[in-house]
Formats: C-alpha cells, structure tokens, sequence
C-alpha cells in the first residue's frame, strides 16, 4: 500500500494548525516537509523553527526534504526539531557517504533525492546505504509544477536496481502527483507519493487522501 506525504508547502501557514489537525484526522502517513535555501533552489521556504512546532503538532512521521547546499551544516539542528527522515540532494553533496553517515549517527534515517537531470545510476555506490530515494519529478523550488514523464523510466530504472540487490529502500516521487498519474507512477514502482497543491488545493481535503491511500 502506497504511503501518501502531503508537502505542507502548499499548506496554509496563516493557519497551519489547522492543516495539521486535517492531516492526523486522515489516512496521510507522513508530513513531507520542504527546506529551501534559496541558493540550491530558487526559493526559500522554513527552517528548522517550524519543523519544531509541526512536530508537537503530529505523531506522523517527519519526512523533511533538504533542498539546500552543505546539508551537514544544518542535520543536527533538523534532528533536534524533530525530523524522523532527513533527505539531502545527490546534487548538494560533495562527501555523500560522509552525510549519509552523519545522517544515520544522529538516528534519523537517510535519504537522497535526485533533480530530473541526475539519473538514477549514479546511486549505485550509495544504494545500500540508504532508506529512501526521492526522484524529483518537477525541477525542485516550486509547487504546484506539472509531472515530467520520464520521470517514470526512472522509477522503474531503480525499482530494478533495488529488487536486483535485495534492499529494503523507499521510492519516493515529489512532484507533480495528481490523483490522475498516482496509479501509473506507483505501477512504475514507487512507494511513496509526495502530494501538495492535490490535497492542500482541493475541495475535500481528507477525501482526496483517502483516494490516494486506496490506489
């Protein structure tokens, strides 16, 4: 069964309470929270302050996304808010192994996430490394951009890679997920959808999980 990881980017930061109590009320396995810099990205999103008041807000897992240059500066910092998954960009890292071990020596688990143009064989050496892959399936900044449809050769490529070894990694797709492409992406061989503007923007907010959840 899929794990759905609404982005509380798209949430309502004037109201995030309220976003997080919808959120523990559905079927959303984890929060997927979003850091920017504004250097590694082209935006800038929350730090490590917020992360902390959305944790006393939830008992979900904390699913936080690094998009931001030297990440080993910071992974302390996102522990002590309380991240259960601590993901940094392939991009980003010049000593991947070394942040990955950091990452896991502060208990968290660890992942890497992959921009559109990274492909997934480049994590060969670190695969057995890891917990979660993120494949960006949107160039990462910015909510509410449409799915790259390679972006499922990927999935598959890796899922592959994955099987081949016997390990126990997460797919995780961020970006772009609608309940229209959420079945093809985790036909590919996804395990995790990332959903922002999907749930955040629609109607019933619950309902829309739910309907992913089900998938």
């Amino acid at each position: 069964m899929a794990i759905i990881a609404p982005s509380l980017l798209s949430a309502n930061f004037l109201n995030l309470q309220a976003d997080c109590d919808m959120l523990n009320k559905s079927e959303a396995d984890w929060y997927h929270l979003d850091v920017m810099d504004g250097r590694f990205v082209p935006n800038i999103s929350f730090g490590p302050m917020i992360i902390e008041f959305i944790r006393k807000a939830t008992t979900k897992v904390c699913d936080v996304h690094l998009m931001i240059e030297e990440p080993e500066k910071y992974a302390e910092a996102f522990k002590k808010a309380g991240a259960d998954i601590l993901t940094v960009h392939y991009e980003a890292c010049t000593h991947l192994h070394r942040n990955i071990q950091q990452i896991k020596s502060l208990g968290m688990q660890a992942g890497v996430a992959l921009n559109p143009h990274t492909p997934v064989n480049l994590l060969e050496d670190i695969l057995a490394d890891i917990d979660l892959v993120c494949i960006m399936s949107v160039n990462p900044g910015f909510g509410g951009q449409s799915f790259i449809p390679h972006t499922l050769t990927k999935i598959r490529q890796l899922r592959k890679m994955i099987d081949d070894r016997g390990l126990n990694v997460k797919i995780e797709i961020d970006g772009g997920v609608t309940l229209g492409n959420a079945a093809e992406i985790l036909a590919a061989g996804a395990h995790v959808l990332v959903a922002g503007n999907t749930v955040f923007k629609s109607e019933n907010q619950i309902d829309t999980i739910a309907k992913l959840k089900a998938l």
